[in-house]
């Protein structure tokens, strides 16, 4: 716990005295926030989720501290948000490969992280319908050769992409669809690392012009003919939906989400006593809102947290998907407590209210916090229910005969 508590205060430093006044530059041009990764690797902290016998700092949801590390992503979204989702794929990365992945895969992985300053993370995205503005679909083709996998076609919301080193490709054997968007069997999803410096890889920016989290920089990114070794492939077939791996993902984005809030209350409290509003009733009544709202925010972390940490697994998934919901609601009321309080000039680039709102506006959509909760409701009521990606037609997917899970 010690550990994870050092790494975070030296964390929580370099996160206030250097990625935050770099963030509005990387939003700004769009770019890969390069020097910050490079400062956390010089840091010895690009390795949280990695054990101690292989270098990395030891913590995670079996290790008795995932709350350090959640405070960690925490602190760097403070920050920038773009920052955080590419730590936060990283540490996905990571914490595949630390419990499924083989000796050998996790000597040479971790020795990369460790040593080189190896930049991973996981892609699954390949939506199969297609928007009002676009004309094709996005989707990959995996065909099996001798010695591994040959990989064509496409994936979308690829964050990190031109600043990372390796991904873990969720990909299907049945068709395009990768773990989220396929309608295939669970045991058709395969996990392989892939390294991004393959001539068949290409990346795409001119697909990524989102309203925020524009530093993500998570790009389209194109396969043609990439060869896939067979020594690359992470765990069984089927391994990472039927161990519900998602559900270890899903509240660490909720402290992304609960930074950008913490960012919005300490920016408004600095703004109103510097306009000398702090005597204001209403302005009271809407900052003792957003303290109490991140305080609450905090507390179901801490409490999903040590869920995990004392081995209670699947009332962590459950209570995780619950905090999923509600610190959406939570930090989105918060920013908006924070821009009444501070008025339109607070709006107006280079804000950091107006950055954190579009990055919090745009990221929170990862998910449909409309099926978060139905899923909770169904979770409630003891109907079957898919506790990864909330979607009610996936969970014969998982469990052919559509038992409670």
């Amino acid at each position: 716990m010690s550990k994870g508590i050092d790494a975070l205060r030296k964390l929580q430093i370099l996160a206030k005295e250097s990625f935050a006044p770099r963030a509005a530059r990387y939003d700004e041009t769009a770019a890969f926030p390069k020097q910050d990764i490079e400062e956390l690797f010089a840091a010895g902290l690009l390795g949280p989720l990695i054990p101690a016998d292989y270098g990395g700092l030891g913590l995670g949801h079996h290790s008795g501290d995932v709350h350090s590390f959640w405070m960690m992503t925490k602190a760097i979204a403070k920050a920038n948000m773009g920052l955080a989702r590419c730590w936060e794929g990283h540490g996905n990365a990571l914490l595949l490969i630390k419990h499924l992945a083989n000796e050998k895969q996790k000597k040479k992985w971790f020795k990369g992280v460790v040593k080189n300053g190896e930049l991973w993370s996981a892609w699954s995205g390949e939506p199969l319908a297609v928007a009002p503005h676009e004309n094709q679909k996005f989707g990959t083709r995996l065909t099996k050769v001798e010695g591994g996998y040959r990989l064509n076609g496409s994936k979308v919301f690829c964050s990190g992409a031109p600043g990372i080193q390796w991904a873990i490709l969720l990909v299907n054997t049945e068709g395009s669809g990768g773990a989220r968007h396929s309608g295939s069997a669970s045991a058709t999803v395969l996990m392989i690392a892939c390294k991004l410096s393959d001539p068949g890889i290409s990346f795409d920016d001119a697909w990524w012009k989102p309203i925020g989290m524009k530093s993500s920089v998570s790009y389209k990114v194109n396969f043609e003919d990439v060869f896939l070794p067979e020594e690359n492939v992470i765990g069984s077939p089927g391994a990472y939906l039927s161990g519900e791996w998602q559900t270890r993902f899903t509240p660490h984005y909720t402290a992304t989400f609960l930074g950008g809030a913490e960012a919005a209350l300490e920016h408004t409290l600095h703004y109103i006593k510097k306009q000398g509003k702090e005597n204001d009733p209403y302005i009271q009544q809407r900052v003792a809102k957003m303290h109490i709202n991140v305080e609450t925010a905090n507390l179901w972390l801490r409490k999903v947290a040590t869920l995990w940490e004392t081995g209670q697994v699947e009332a962590a998934k459950q209570a995780g998907n619950s905090a999923r919901y509600l610190i959406e609601q939570l930090t989105m009321e918060t920013v908006s407590h924070a821009i009444h309080a501070c008025g339109a000039r607070a709006m107006i680039q280079p804000s950091p209210l107006e950055r954190i709102y579009r990055d919090l506006s745009f990221y929170v959509r990862h998910d449909n916090d409309d099926q978060v909760l139905a899923m909770v409701g169904r979770a409630v009521l003891s109907i079957a229910h898919d506790k990864s990606f909330f979607n009610p037609d996936a969970i014969k997917k998982i469990n052919p005969n559509g038992t409670k899970n």
